[in-house]
Formats: C-alpha cells, sequence, structure tokens
C-alpha cells in the first residue's frame, strides 16, 4: 500500500507576506540609498561598522540588515553580514552589473501612485489616468537614466543574435530607444552601422549621452516625437521595437509593425523585445505577471504570446517570424522579415 502525503493545512501565512510584500521594496531601496551593499563589500561587516559608513544609526542597520537577511539579500554569520552572491553582483555599486539604480524608477512615485487603486483599473481594464504614457511625461526621461544597467547585458546578446559583428553596412531605427542601448550596442559592434534613435526630445537626450560614452555619437542621430505620428524614414536594414509594444492594445501593436513594415528595405528586419508569457498566461511567472504592471499604467497594454505576436507581425506583412530566449534574462527576441 503506497504511503499518503500529509494533508496540507490551509494557511493564512501566504496572504500575509503578500499583504506585507511592500515593505521589501522600500528595504531595498533603503538598502540602495545607503549604499549597504558597496559598504559591506568595502568591508564594513557589522552594525555598528555599517553606521559609520553609511552616516545611520546603529539600530536602525541592525534591523534592516537583518530584515534583509531573512530576505536573501544578506547573509549573516554571528553579529557580521556578507553578500551572497546576487548581491554581491549586482547590487555592489562597485560591480560592473550594478543595477541598483533600477529601484528608482520601479518605486518611482507615479509607479507607485498606479497600484494604489489597482481596483479601479481592473474595473476599468486599464489606468484611470495613463497620461505618462500618452504625453511627453518626465518619468520617461528617469527610466531611460535608471533601466539602462539593467539592459546592458541583454543588448550584447540581441547583438549577436541579430549578427551585429558581421560588419556590413548596417541602418538601424531605434524606435522608443529610451536610453539608447541597443541600438548602440550593435554600432559598437559594427563599424558600418548607423543608428537613429526616434523617442520624445528630453529621453533622447539620455540616448545621446550614451552615444557619446560609448563612442558612437558620430553614427547616432535622433527623431524627437511620438512614435505613432512621426515620419519613420525609409531602407532601413533593421527596426529595433524594444519593451514598447506591451504599451498599447493589439490594433495600435499591428499599427506600429506596419510603420516598420513600410520604413525597411527588403529583406530588412524588425526585432520585437517582450516579456512573453505562455498561452496559458500564467507561466512563466514573471512575463505572465507583467500583465498587471500593463493594467495598472496603461489603457490598453498587455504582455503578449508568442501566438499574438505572430499574428500581429503577419497583419503587417512580416514573416519567417523566429523566437529567441535571452539567457539569464526574463524577455524574449522575436525577429521577423519584410519580404
Amino acid at each position: 500500500m503506497a504511503a499518503t502525503s500529509p494533508t496540507v493545512q490551509p494557511s493564512p501565512l501566504p496572504f500575509f507576506e503578500a499583504v506585507n510584500s511592500f515593505q521589501k521594496s522600500a528595504a531595498l531601496r533603503a538598502a540602495i540609498e545607503l549604499d549597504v551593499f558597496t559598504a559591506i563589500a568595502d568591508g564594513a561587516a557589522t552594525p555598528a561598522a555599517l553606521a559609520e559608513k553609511c552616516q545611520a544609526s546603529e539600530r536602525g542597520m541592525r534591523i534592516l540588515c537583518d530584515y534583509l537577511t531573512v530576505h536573501g539579500f544578506l547573509e549573516k554569520t554571528d553579529a557580521e553580514y556578507a553578500l551572497p552572491p546576487n548581491s554581491a553582483i549586482f547590487l555592489n555599486r562597485h560591480s560592473q552589473a550594478w543595477i541598483g539604480s533600477i529601484v528608482y524608477f520601479l518605486t518611482h512615485p507615479v509607479q507607485m501612485e498606479r497600484f494604489r487603486d489597482l481596483t479601479a483599473s481592473v474595473r476599468k481594464g486599464g489606468a484611470a489616468d495613463a497620461s505618462e504614457i500618452e504625453t511627453d511625461h518626465p518619468m520617461w526621461a528617469d527610466f531611460a537614466r535608471f533601466m539602462a544597467p539593467l539592459m546592458f547585458p541583454a543588448s550584447q546578446e540581441i547583438g549577436e543574435l541579430l549578427g551585429a559583428s558581421a560588419g556590413g553596412p548596417c541602418k538601424i531605427l531605434d524606435v522608443a530607444a529610451s536610453h539608447g542601448v541597443f541600438g548602440i550596442t550593435i554600432a559598437q559592434k559594427n563599424a558600418n552601422a548607423r543608428v537613429v534613435a526616434l523617442d520624445w526630445p528630453h529621453v533622447l537626450e539620455v540616448a545621446r549621452e550614451n552615444a557619446a560614452r560609448m563612442g558612437v555619437s558620430d553614427r547616432h542621430s535622433t527623431i524627437g516625437g511620438d512614435a505613432l505620428a512621426v515620419d519613420w524614414g525609409s531602407d532601413h536594414d533593421l527596426v529595433l521595437l524594444t519593451n514598447f509594444l506591451h504599451h498599447f492594445d493589439r490594433a495600435t501593436c499591428e499599427r506600429l509593425l506596419r510603420k516598420a513594415h513600410a520604413s525597411l528595405k527588403s529583406g530588412g528586419r524588425v526585432a520585437i523585445l517582450e516579456f512573453v508569457p505562455n498561452n496559458d498566461r500564467i507561466s512563466p511567472p514573471l512575463p505572465a505577471a507583467f500583465s498587471l504592471i500593463m493594467l495598472a499604467n496603461t489603457p490598453a497594454g498587455d504582455a503578449y504570446t508568442l501566438d499574438e505576436l505572430q499574428a500581429m507581425t503577419a497583419a503587417a506583412g512580416l514573416s519567417n517570424v523566429t523566437a529567441h530566449t535571452l539567457s539569464n534574462h526574463v524577455q524574449t527576441l522575436v525577429v521577423a522579415t519584410k519580404s
């Protein structure tokens, strides 16, 4: 007779943890603002040492670091703290892979306010006020500055997937370029590539700064304005649509893809970077959960499945769709071609 598993007792603990999860993001932001992870990397391991290094109270530092240890962001032995591998790589400001700046966008007041009345968004089927999506909102310059470090590893892999190092002449349009690192990285890998970045004028200042810092400003130009309204030009070899389609409904996505098709030369490609859930819409966890962010922040945006993206590209006249799951990343690169 097979052994039976003990009955799992109902517990309110998951509910309690979920309701209090805002505390985790608040603690992470405080630790990044105080530079706790960098201070520990520099040898300040005790609450007293951290308090002196970070200009905080010893009691406050002890409680914050214990909380971070409970949630896996720190390790503790006796009274000393240390960085686990993930924190050492991504939260130590000395690391080239530091991504601490993203906390300032993800906990941006505009973002947080959207979730204060999620009930209203659920009732409406979209954000009650999504003016930052529809207008030249200052938040997007913050996004460009804060999110760029997170995108650098993905931009390197995308450049290789798109054959950037092949070296031939390449005219690239980077739509909703934001920080610009996707087009800039291709230009770094290919000395014959020229990039045109399209975004709101104040956001393009960030892209221009990055182009200069990464040594490609002589092959980087810009178009300022609304991507749905401005002329995209013609004869592009590659149109980049990275983290953009999810802001819109399917009809608007198809409109953008038709603009991409019209701006490409024959044989040109569109590269789409998105959070792509499976058809069940509940897996993988992070791409599936991304739809909630779009519900709270946009009138009709969504995380689209691969089947939906394929249907949209086909409706725009694009073909030969391929999908590439990025390593160490939760997004998928979808590439389609103009025949």
